[in-house]
């Protein structure tokens, strides 16, 4: 028996990094997470996980992927290089991979509930990897679907 879902789809601005995120509940019992760091801050990020849901990030041309690491740098903010929207961070574990969306990149009518500070910088490492495992996405999948090279 499956539990209902609800997809969004989303991305930056000029298409080069897509979205397609699944959520286990309604949009409005998410709260966007506005992380207080200098960085965030500086995009108007906040972030939307789900930890049964799936996120999957689909990438046309990998060079224009931006991975920028900051702070503690064990995460990736995911950037895009042409149109400098912050779409997502990641943080890669023995190969696996957890994911928050920013919900400012979400498209088709999401509507998310109210925004709430959080202030990961009060958190040590270990501390925030626990609580990405707690509230991010773990069922993310990167797609290549243009230039890709490894």
């Amino acid at each position: 028996m499956g539990m209902a879902t609800h997809k969004y789809i989303g991305g930056c601005h000029c298409g080069n990094i897509a979205l397609e995120m699944e959520i286990t509940g309604k949009p409005d019992s998410y709260n966007p997470r506005a992380c207080d760091c200098d960085f965030c801050r500086k995009h108007a990020a906040s972030y939307v996980s789900d930890p049964h849901g799936k996120l999957v990030i689909l990438v046309k041309n990998e060079a224009n992927l931006g991975k920028y690491r900051q702070g503690s740098e064990i995460a990736s903010c995911l950037i895009c290089k042409i149109c400098g929207v912050l779409v997502g961070v990641c943080y890669e574990e023995h190969g696996h991979l957890y994911a928050t969306v920013n919900s400012k990149a979400i498209g088709n009518g999401a509507d998310f509930g109210e925004e709430t500070i959080v202030s990961p910088k009060t958190l040590n490492d270990q501390e925030k990897i626990q609580r990405w495992k707690n509230v991010w996405f773990a069922d993310v999948g990167i797609k290549w679907i243009g230039a890709h090279e490894r």
